[in-house]
């Protein structure tokens, strides 16, 4: 089983954006310091729900300031980059890093973003696998041209080659995050791993590990093939460690429904769409009663638990709920010492 961080850099009420990320930094280096597998690391624009925007550049500082453990987007938004570009930090990351990074991306929201950076409602309604095939194929190749609805360009060469390291061969991997049917498919057809919500319960996560499965063998996957992609899927969720469960999810209950309320509500639709939110509340709840919160067995059961449910052996988690520096790195240090050891 691996476990690793789920950072968001979430900037709750009282905090500077300061604050916030120098908490997503140093929880990554106690990640590191606990003996955790990896740090995945969100990205946001104009809202306070998380105040890293650029998670490929926030993944390039963690990969120079650690050693060991893995880092990977989660995600870098499609729709308002640009594939090359991306693909070109990816390959950097994944050359000078000697391989410890991943790329996750995802289609994001109908937010006012695509119009700060050009990319218009279209990118996101139906741009996306247009953007995807595009990045793999930069990834995987030696030169690439384009010619699709959005993207057009002379054949030119790739630079720097991220299939060139030696170990892995294969350039860095892609996960992509999946919250309906459709973005399912998607990667399953592309052979890609998923990367699932915190939002999702065991049976929910379960379910689309049936149908990734299922479009994958439809695909023509190779049952080798599908049983390895498949074991890279990650399973997003929230941890909380306290020696009794009610101080767990008080911790959280305290903090992370005024961190919600206004970083969610924070978010303004590109078109003027209606919108409706999670009540934080009751959201917060859900998520204690969903995930690892409370005492160390008690985190330990519920991981096997999702990872007998839904064969999902990889999980990111968010360490930072309580919305406090120390008590975000005591956090992990427990995950660290007290949970993984059970898991063993």
């Amino acid at each position: 089983m691996h476990v690793g961080t789920f950072v968001l850099a979430a900037q709750f009420p009282g905090q500077s954006q300061a604050e916030a990320l120098h908490r997503a930094v140093r929880s990554a280096e106690a990640a590191e310091a606990a003996g955790l597998d990896s740090v995945w690391l969100a990205e946001h624009h104009f809202v306070p729900y998380g105040v890293c925007p650029s998670a490929v550049t926030l993944a390039a500082l963690l990969l120079g300031r650690t050693r060991r453990i893995g880092v990977g987007t989660a995600v870098s938004v499609l729709p308002t980059a640009h594939p090359v570009a991306l693909g070109e930090q990816a390959a950097l990351l994944h050359i000078t890093s000697g391989g410890r990074f991943t790329l996750g991306v995802g289609r994001g929201g109908p937010w006012v973003d695509l119009e700060v950076f050009g990319a218009g409602l279209e990118a996101y309604e139906s741009g996306f696998p247009e953007s995807l095939d595009l990045l793999l194929r930069w990834l995987r190749g030696g030169r690439v041209g384009a010619s699709g609805p959005r993207f057009r360009f002379r054949e030119v060469k790739v630079v720097p080659r991220a299939d060139e390291l030696d170990e892995p061969a294969a350039g860095p991997p892609v996960v992509v995050a999946c919250t309906s049917p459709g973005s399912v498919r998607l990667a399953a057809r592309r052979g890609l791993p998923m990367l699932l919500g915190m939002h999702c319960g065991d049976s929910e996560k379960a379910d689309m590990v049936a149908m990734w499965q299922s479009e994958a063998r439809a695909a023509g996957l190779s049952p080798e093939m599908v049983a390895s992609r498949g074991a890279e899927h990650v399973s997003a969720g929230v941890v909380q460690i306290a020696d009794r469960r009610a101080d767990a999810a008080e911790a959280l209950v305290k903090a992370m429904p005024g961190w919600l309320r206004v970083g969610l509500g924070a978010h303004v639709t590109v078109d003027g769409r209606t919108r409706t939110m999670r009540d934080p509340l009751a959201y917060t709840e859900l998520l204690c009663d969903l995930h690892p919160v409370g005492p160390p067995a008690l985190c330990a059961d519920r991981l096997a638990a999702t990872a007998e449910r839904t064969g999902i052996n990889r999980f990111a988690l968010l360490v930072e709920g309580s919305g406090d520096l120390a008590t975000t790195e005591q956090n992990v240090a427990r995950l660290g010492a007290e949970v993984l050891p059970l898991l063993a």
